[in-house]
């Protein structure tokens, strides 16, 4: 039940925020280069952009971990893990709970991509996923596919849980055959 009500929350204070100019700005777009990063992953792992050089990277924000919305697309995402493969992409999760909600959050799911950790919103307010709410910060759900060279190639700012790892393939398979 806290779990349902913690969504609902959200949910609700993400469609408030871009009217109420709460919801962090940014200017990024297609083609320009992904901002850097280094976060720990669920094992304490540091995890940098830079690392993904050469290969396609699926990074997607999410709002909270073991949530319902959450969980849907992270198991999507696990479930189509070899078809995200097959396109040469790797996938990060990005949220604001800690390395050990993250370890817990995996292990519980059996989720085979890292899940970073950026409690202070840092990485997930310069991709402009930040909702701030000054009392309650979180990441919205929002995606970003980067090409091998580290530049933004795709931004999905709206994503419904239930489809978007569909969306994503298709986008990769075509980006993949334009390239």
């Amino acid at each position: 039940m806290r779990r349902h009500a913690l969504s609902l929350l959200a949910s609700v204070l993400g469609a408030l925020a871009a009217p109420l100019g709460l919801a962090a700005e940014t200017s990024l777009g297609v083609g320009d280069p992904a901002p850097a990063f280094a976060l720990p992953d669920q094992h304490g792992e540091m995890r940098r952009l830079e690392d993904y050089r050469g290969q396609w990277l699926v990074l997607y924000f999410y709002p909270k971990d073991d949530t319902p919305g959450c969980t849907t697309e992270a198991c999507s995402f696990r479930d189509n893990i070899n078809r995200l493969i097959a396109q040469d992409a790797a996938v990060l999760g990005v949220s604001m709970d800690s390395v050990e909600s993250h370890a817990a959050f995996a292990k519980e799911y059996e989720l085979p991509f890292p899940l970073l950790a950026d409690p202070e919103g840092e990485v997930v307010e310069r991709y402009g996923a930040l909702s701030d709410f000054m009392v309650v910060k979180f990441a919205k759900r929002q995606t970003f596919i980067i090409d091998p060279d580290g530049n933004i190639e795709t931004i999905y700012r709206k994503v419904n849980p239930d489809e978007h790892v569909r969306d994503v393939l298709d986008d990769l398979k075509a980006l993949r055959a334009a390239d």
